[in-house]
């Protein structure tokens, strides 16, 4: 069937990814996602895991202050660990990584309105996972 919306979780292999993350021991699924979002991160060529990497960015994301959770019933059933912080600076490295690979999954959408809707939640998971920095004034001035 392959993709099927624009959700982190509507295509068969990140639902598939989302069965291997319910299979998993707890103590496990950190370690599952860290390292598909490491292999997405160091990939060269052809990203062969950004299905994967999206599901698991939006995993993280939904943990993150403003983040939205996963409510979908292609998504693991099971609860996830509490995620280590450092997962969220990975899995922004991620989704840049697929947000500018051209070749890859932003070449696989036939309708360009349903690849602008998959984009922009790729941004929307970047700016949970990475957001701006706050500015902070240096100093006060008084009129």
């Amino acid at each position: 069937m392959g993709t099927w919306d624009t959700g982190p979780f509507d295509n068969d292999t990140a639902a598939d990814f989302a069965d291997a993350l319910d299979d998993a021991e707890a103590e496990e699924r950190v370690a599952l996602i860290r390292g598909v979002l490491t292999r997405t991160v160091h990939a060269t060529g052809y990203l062969t895991e950004a299905e994967e990497a999206v599901a698991a960015a939006a995993l993280i994301a939904a943990q993150c202050p403003g983040g939205e959770a996963v409510d979908t019933p292609y998504g693991p059933e099971s609860s996830m660990p509490l995620f280590p912080t450092d997962l969220c600076a990975l899995a922004d490295d991620a989704l840049a990584r697929i947000i500018s690979d051209e070749a890859g999954l932003a070449s696989a959408w036939v309708d360009p309105g349903d690849w602008k809707q998959w984009q922009a939640m790729l941004n929307r998971l970047r700016a949970v996972l990475a957001p701006p920095p706050r500015s902070i004034p240096l100093f006060d001035i008084e009129p």
